[in-house]
């Protein structure tokens, strides 16, 4: 005997075995078309049968239920609950067969719109306003599975659907996964075996690797776009009161910085003294005279906490009008936080004249490093011939900037460290040490990737006089008991540079104290530190009572650790998309270039032309520093890899000489706060 039932939503036929008990407690043993094992009980069976034999009624069923018109069964169903047989009769007349039966079953089974199940083989149909809905909700659905359909279609045949264009972005990034647009498209991914990024490159909806890269860093991080909000500003009337008060130094200051920079947060200058030394004025530009905490500019740059950089372009932290309104730009006087220390005719800078004032500081010029930097040399300062602006206050200024390193080298050096070479390059150079430049030669798109001069005389010039400015803001905060955001670096291990609001030694730069001051246009760091030094420039002793974050502020500790998360993320965005366009330039050479690398460690290697590293496993077992020429091809814009083949490596007798050179100048193993980082022209 064969027996139908239900079993997971579907209808089955099952063969008996054996069987016990009778009547409604009858039970069997029964072997399922599939070869299972079951039991079933007669209140689980819908319809028992001899013959025929049960795979043939399963075929025939399927194909029987397939035919079945819906609209007319339920037509002919009862309004109250009936049961397979009674509705069998009325469809297929008192003849119907055992297979038909079944694919009644089936189509009552499969058709929850027209019918509710009620039990066992037993049904109900849905009443008509429901039936309706039903009917437009499967009609519906029918129509957005054909043009998931031909979407598929397009996409596979590398063509993006007109009406998906204004969405593509989102599709990609932010997608919503139960739409017919995203489910096509993971389709079509399925059928050609490319990721979505991959497939709408290729249909041209996402411009290049480089934009889904872009596309990938805004969707987490500006979700809302990029652009400020045009109403938000500083307060014209708050702004004039702020100022007015401040008096006019007398001063000529300039700036040193790179072509491109637009926000000029800080500045120099030089005054000669009556005993032969002079007054060095660093001055800061003063944002934080006008912004006030929990205003909203205060929230837009508490939200971003920093200027985003990247080759090419960059994401301010505040709105270009309240840059443009607080920039150093040469030609007026601007407001300014200004630290003022007097150095004798030696350069030697005594700490113990060290003020701070709030002031309006007149902007004598704005040099750029690209005029000036391959002109001024140690010796080209000395020469009273020399020819360029500033060759005065420069010299005056790389006097006392050598000794400043050499006094910080020789703290390094008691805390365990080796000292820094003054003007010498890392020969781990970050990637923000080098220019990238895109330009058009004969209607074709070249990457130049050009080295940056750092540890030139004027790049040394800022960074030492920075570095101070920053160190003797630590240590007027800490001796007037103001929190702020002190960089520390203490002890060894990953974490060993930290931001936290109490002071504290920074061992790498070989300070006693150090919080970042200098740009508060473009680090939020640097604003929260100017809020407590301009409390402290007005108010002095009594700065506690006034600055905007008292002692153990809980919200001065939550900017601490968001400030470091943010910057990490922001210096992790930059860093890829250096690596995109080392890559690039890789590319560029026919799809592969012959270069060099030197072995860092555990197979990772440096190109020596590009700041690119780059895994080479066949390195793994070679001493730290070995120079290997080699094949880089198979350049992935998408993934940042590239295939690397060695061509030859260079001798160890070689090797070991190179090494020596090289160990003494390098210094990114000691993972510290680098001058070249932090306090360089931008």
């Amino acid at each position: 005997m064969n027996l139908v039932y239900e079993e997971g939503g579907d209808v089955k036929i099952a063969t008996v075995q054996s069987a016990s008990g009778s009547g409604d407690s009858e039970t069997w043993q029964a072997t399922s078309l599939s070869g299972k094992k079951i039991k079933l009980k007669a209140k689980e069976v819908w319809i028992r049968f001899e013959k025929p034999e049960a795979q043939a009624v399963m075929d025939e069923a399927q194909l029987l239920s397939k035919e079945i018109d819906l609209q007319l069964l339920w037509d002919c169903a009862p309004e109250e609950e009936f049961s397979l047989l009674d509705v069998a009769l009325e469809y297929f007349g008192d003849q119907a067969s055992i297979p038909q039966q079944v694919a009644l079953a089936t189509a009552l089974q499969g058709a929850p719109v027209f019918f509710r199940r009620k039990g066992r083989g037993r049904f109900q149909r849905a009443p008509l306003e429901q039936l309706q809905a039903g009917l437009l909700a499967l009609e519906r659905k029918q129509k957005e599975s054909e043009q998931q359909a031909l979407w598929q279609q397009e996409l596979v045949a590398g063509q993006f659907p007109e009406v998906l264009k204004s969405s593509a972005h989102q599709l990609l990034f932010s997608p919503d996964k139960n739409t017919s647009a995203y489910k096509a498209l993971i389709a079509a991914c399925s059928q050609t075996g490319e990721s979505p990024a991959q497939l709408m490159i290729r249909c041209s909806a996402i411009e290049s690797p480089l934009a889904y890269h872009q596309g990938l860093f805004l969707k987490d991080h500006f979700p809302n776009g990029t652009g400020h909000n045009k109403s938000i500003g500083v307060d014209q009337a708050s702004y004039e009161a702020a100022v007015a008060e401040l008096p006019l130094a007398s001063v000529k200051a300039f700036s040193i910085d790179d072509a491109g920079t637009t926000e000029i947060d800080d500045a120099l200058s030089v005054t000669e003294l009556a005993d032969g030394g002079h007054r060095v004025g660093i001055h800061i530009a003063a944002p934080g005279l006008a912004i006030a905490r929990d205003d909203p500019l205060d929230q837009v740059a508490r939200q971003r906490m920093s200027t985003v950089y990247f080759p090419g372009d960059k994401i301010t932290m505040l709105p270009d009008s309240v840059i443009k309104q607080f920039s150093l730009d040469e030609g007026e006087a601007r407001p300014a936080l200004s630290i003022y220390v007097d150095i004798d005719a030696a350069g030697v800078v005594n700490k113990d004249t060290l003020q701070m004032r709030a002031e309006m500081v007149p902007m004598a010029a704005n040099l750029r490093l690209e005029d000036l930097e391959h002109l001024v040399s140690d010796e080209s300062l000395q020469d009273e011939s020399a020819n360029y602006p500033f060759r005065k206050e420069l010299a005056v200024l790389w006097k006392a900037a050598k000794l400043l390193h050499a006094g910080r080298q020789e703290k390094r050096v008691a805390n365990g460290l080796r000292p820094e070479q003054l003007g010498a390059l890392d020969p781990n150079a970050l990637a923000r040490d080098f220019y990238f430049e895109v330009s058009q030669v004969d209607g074709a798109e070249r990457i130049g990737i050009i080295p940056r001069q750092r540890g030139s005389v004027l790049d040394t010039i800022v960074a030492e006089w920075m570095i101070f400015c920053n160190s003797a803001s630590g240590q007027l905060l800490a001796e007037h008991g103001l929190p702020g955001l002190f960089r520390t670096q203490k002890g060894w291990g990953p974490m060993r540079t930290r931001m936290q609001t109490s002071p504290g030694p920074h061992e790498g730069l070989g300070l006693d104290y150090y919080a970042w001051c200098t740009s508060p246009l473009r680090r939020y760091s640097d604003l929260v530190n100017q809020w407590q030094l301009i409390a402290l420039a007005k108010h002095g002793v009594t700065a506690k009572m006034v600055a905007p974050f008292p002692p153990r502020d809980a919200v001065l500790m939550g900017i601490a650790a968001d400030f470091e998360s943010c910057y990490q993320v922001y210096g992790e965005y930059q860093d890829r998309l250096e690596k995109y366009w080392c890559l690039r330039w890789i590319a560029q050479e026919g799809g592969s270039r012959t270069v060099y690398v030197r072995h860092l460690k555990e197979g990772m290697s440096r190109v020596e032309l590009v700041p690119l590293h780059i895994p080479i496993p066949e390195l793994a077992t070679h001493p730290r520093m070995t120079r290997a020429q080699v094949v880089i091809a198979d350049v992935d814009l998408l993934q940042l890899g590239a295939g690397v083949r060695v061509l030859e490596i260079e001798s160890p007798a070689k090797i070991a000489e190179e090494l020596a050179e090289e160990l003494a100048k390098d210094i990114a193993e000691e993972n510290v706060d680098k001058p070249a980082e932090d306090e360089s022209p931008e």
